[in-house]
């Protein structure tokens, strides 16, 4: 197995730069997850790790080899694709045996491993068949075991649930993360569902406009994002996100309201680069009581729409003209155009620059 390590990479095609000063030092048998909206990079940077694109500038290493200008054939890498990319003509265990019949490896080893990996993803039943007869698990199943059986340093995962429906995406996301460390390869996997990424990876590095915005832990990137982008794409639903102005007795005045600082919320105030900030908070950390009298500093909003979703409720609220989501108990009494009162839980806010879009801490 093998560390993977990229250093200043960079891309750059005729109509832009897709990826911009990229490093990242993926560990041995990690699972990291290159997260983002479409055209941030994520795919490019995987292309040329597996080198079907040449990087513009920087490095790729694969353990301690360079590998820059080597064949993919040659990076000791697997990749699974989005589209499966089986060859319909050929069997289950036709498929699985391909590439390494390809390597020249030998017949009697083949059938072991073959027959090793399929006991794996448990298709030992479906080797006989052809890939029109198998349902999307178990084609994507096999996709992954035509990756397995090379015993690779590295796995490259282009989006490969993309193709599932909703809960068999569910099932199979657990499937993959249970096999990748029961096999123990370092993965890198490529999406653009958060769910995915929070669910699966040790370390997600989020993309944006072909620039790294954030790497760490699925907790740390929801607990403490880098800047207002990240805070915007984790998490379900969004931030919510209120402009205002820093008014150095402790408060902010927003256009609708004015919110009171802790002192941790107000050594974070003072480190903006103006008076200018965001203050960010999460639906779920909107507190919202039929109420207010009996809550301080609570705020009084209108009830513009109710999502119920069985197990919460989402409520968007309207303070004035300023919009904000809060996720309240399923029972709990709304309907639209009543009144209620919210609070923000103050060690769950943060605070951005608004210049900057950085977080503060």
């Amino acid at each position: 197995m093998a560390r993977v390590e990229i250093k200043g990479l960079r891309k750059e095609f005729d109509d832009g730069v897709a990826v911009e000063g990229l490093s990242l030092d993926i560990k041995d048998k990690e699972f990291v997850v290159l997260l983002g909206p479409s055209g941030c990079g994520k795919t490019t940077t995987l292309r040329m790790i597996a080198g079907l694109e040449a990087p513009t500038e920087g490095e790729i290493y694969i353990g301690d080899r360079l590998v820059n200008d080597l064949e993919p054939k040659d990076r000791n890498i697997a990749m699974v694709f989005q589209s499966y990319a089986l060859y319909p003509h050929m069997t289950v265990y036709q498929n699985l045996a391909f590439p390494l019949e390809n390597a020249k490896v030998a017949e009697r080893e083949i059938v072991q491993r073959v027959n090793r990996t399929a006991k794996l993803l448990q298709i030992e039943a479906l080797l006989a068949r052809k890939p029109a007869q198998l349902s999307g698990g178990q084609r994507q199943r096999v996709a992954v075991g035509r990756a397995i059986v090379r015993e690779p340093q590295v796995f490259l995962m282009d989006e490969p649930l993309s193709n599932l429906d909703a809960k068999l995406r569910v099932y199979m996301r657990a499937e993959l993360k249970r096999l990748q460390k029961d096999i123990g390869v370092t993965t890198i996997y490529v999406t653009h569902d958060q769910v995915e990424a929070m669910t699966m990876a040790d370390r997600i590095a989020i993309m944006n406009k072909g620039v790294l915005q954030q790497l760490g832990s699925p907790e740390r990137i929801y607990s403490q994002p880098s800047n207002t982008f990240v805070a915007g794409f984790i998490g379900n639903p969004p931030t919510n996100f209120i402009e205002g102005s820093f008014v150095e007795d402790s408060r902010v005045e927003t256009a609708d309201f004015v919110y009171p600082l802790s002192d941790r919320l107000l050594a974070m105030a003072r480190h903006c680069s103006s008076t200018e900030i965001v203050l960010g908070v999460r639906p779920q950390d909107v507190v919202v009581s039929r109420d207010g009298a009996a809550s301080q500093n609570s705020i009084e909003a209108e009830v513009f729409t109710v999502e119920p979703l069985g197990d919460s409720t989402i409520l968007d609220l309207k303070v004035g003209e300023t919009r904000m989501k809060a996720v309240t108990s399923p029972d709990f009494p709304a309907e639209m155009g009543g009144r209620v009162w919210t609070k923000f839980r103050s060690e769950r806010v943060y605070i951005f620059d608004k210049k900057t879009g950085d977080a503060m801490q």
